[in-house]
């Protein structure tokens, strides 16, 4: 497979689809006597099931299809992922997932809520200027704001309207990444919906770091040696305390130092190199994990490397994953309690936003917010599972380093006076980072299971909601079926009940619709009622 057409971003319209249809089918059939078939191959397959099923998808005059990823299983089945655009606008909420045998023959299919996105318009009545205002207008306290309308098709909800989805970026009071997304509808100008934009875990810091690492450098042509991982590809910068909108991929300096010996292990160090040992080993940690436990290739599947700064903003409490610029950013905590945000799980969940942005694309709103924050935080934490440091022993407490006790817990959630134990329908109603609870608290029982249990030294004591009890498949297991739901099965609108069928499904495939690991997710999820 060539970079080129590995990287290449492919657009049909439902007219040159629904013309090229015959062709591509008959392209399918000479070519089902093949092995596993090349990326090129299985969109063709994909498009031409698109066509041939125009109503299951909801796929017709004036929309079209751009490609996003492509999963191929190692038995040939395929997963194509598009976004949706009608009149060449990106649909909101329209995105699918075309899954497809070996042959290329439609087996499935996994759609967001926008099954029909036409409007009867797309032209705006209400102008750009109306929406940036009215943007604006909901972003308070944001310092140098500026605001980014782009006309939509708003689908998220399940109808189809023309909408202005604005973004307004700026800085928060200590110089951190701030955001807002506001939807106005069109032609009314009526308010839709608004999400903050930048994705972030709100902490108070006091990390022991992760004690004597092995950190990947490289050395420089006048002898020194600069954070640049020649394996994984990443970078470490100093900030110089930019804020964040100051902030680019090339801004402040490249870590170095002239003997490859790194940093003093202390808390609030006058070393301004000691936090970048943690966060460009976190970094490494994390591409790791996502690596050697499901063969991604980075943050996108594409071998990149991310560029990870540390001393972002002034007495900035906080760490954020930035796709705009796909970077990471970490602040330096408050400068007397609370020490630089670059712990093992805050950095992980912070990069699995950006796989999650780059699969599934949850949207940052209601229960698929939920979702995208319990993605980080399951995920997050499995980072901190793989890499089994001694002084960050592994455990279910989320930032319980750089945040003590913790930040947030898988057995009870409800412990931290915010999260959710049990889904309801208020959980929509709640803040993604206390939502986020309900699922958190499956990937613990379907993991360990209810009741106490010790676990490398800490007691865990995990209830459920229907007085059941569940024994648990171990957390290994439970990552693989949430990460192939995530990257195969959910789409941007998925709540818990799809969540529910997204992680069935891909128990299903991992380890069959007969097995204990297939039974324990759907107990589990009837155990945070979910059903």
């Amino acid at each position: 497979m060539s970079p080129s057409s590995s990287a290449r971003r492919r657009t049909l319209t439902a007219g040159a689809l629904a013309a090229s249809a015959a062709l591509l089918v008959a392209a399918v059939q000479v070519d089902t006597a093949s092995a596993a078939p090349g990326r090129d191959a299985a969109i063709a397959r994909a498009e031409a099931n698109v066509a041939h099923h125009a109503d299951l998808f909801g796929f017709g005059a004036g929309q079209g299809l751009k490609v996003k990823d492509v999963i191929i299983d190692a038995n040939g089945a395929q997963h194509v992922r598009f976004d949706r655009t009608y009149q060449g606008l990106p649909v909101v909420g329209g995105d699918l997932v075309v899954h497809q045998d070996a042959r290329g023959k439609l087996a499935d299919s996994s759609r967001a809520k926008g099954h029909n996105p036409a409007v009867k318009s797309v032209v705006p009545s209400v102008s750009p200027q109306h929406g940036a205002a009215a943007a604006l207008g909901q972003a308070p306290g944001i310092s140098g704001a500026t605001a980014t309308p782009e006309l939509v098709v708003w689908a998220a909800d399940g109808g189809a309207r023309l909408a202005w989805q604005t973004t307004v970026s700026g800085e928060g009071k200590q110089g951190q990444p701030t955001g807002r997304v506001v939807v106005t509808d069109a032609t009314t100008g009526e308010a839709i919906e608004s999400w903050d934009s930048e994705q972030s875990v709100a902490g108070t810091g006091h990390s022991e770091y992760t004690g004597d690492v092995r950190i990947d450098t490289t050395q420089q042509a006048d002898g020194s040696y600069a954070l640049i991982d020649p394996v994984r590809g990443h970078s470490t910068r100093d900030a110089k305390n930019l804020g964040s909108s100051s902030v680019k991929a090339t801004s402040g300096s490249l870590v170095t130092d002239a003997d490859n010996v790194w940093g003093d292990g202390r808390k609030f160090s006058t070393d301004r190199t000691t936090a970048a040992v943690d966060a460009h080993a976190n970094t490494a940690w994390t591409y790791d994990y996502y690596l050697n436990t499901f063969g991604r290739k980075g943050i996108k599947n594409d071998g990149r490397g991310a560029t990870v700064f540390v001393h972002v903003g002034t007495n900035w409490d906080n760490a954020q994953w930035v796709d705009s610029c796909f970077c990471m950013m970490t602040g330096d905590g408050d400068g007397t309690t609370d020490p630089e945000q670059v712990d093992l799980d805050t950095m992980g969940h912070e990069m699995t936003h950006g796989v999650t942005s780059a699969t599934a694309n949850l949207r940052y709103s209601g229960e698929s917010g939920g979702l995208n924050e319990a993605t980080s935080d399951i995920l997050g934490t499995m980072v901190e599972w793989y890499a089994n440091n001694a002084v960050d022993t592994p455990d279910y407490l989320f930032s319980d380093q750089s945040t003590p006790p913790w930040l947030r817990r898988f057995d009870k959630p409800s412990l931290d006076g915010r999260s959710a134990d049990c889904w309801s329908k208020s959980v929509a109603k709640l803040d993604v980072h206390y939502s986020s609870g309900v699922a958190n608290h499956w990937f613990y029982l379907a993991s360990e299971g209810s009741g106490s249990k010790t676990v490398n030294g800490y007691t865990y004591n995990s209830p459920t909601c229907n007085n059941s009890t569940v024994t648990g498949v171990g957390n290994q297991k439970v990552a693989a079926i949430w990460y192939r739901a995530l990257t195969v099965y959910m789409t941007s609108t998925t709540n818990y009940a799809g969540a529910r069928t997204a992680t069935l499904n891909a128990a299903r495939d991992l380890y069959g619709a007969g097995s204990a690991e297939y039974a324990t997710v759907a107990a589990a999820w009837s155990a945070v009622s979910v059903n």
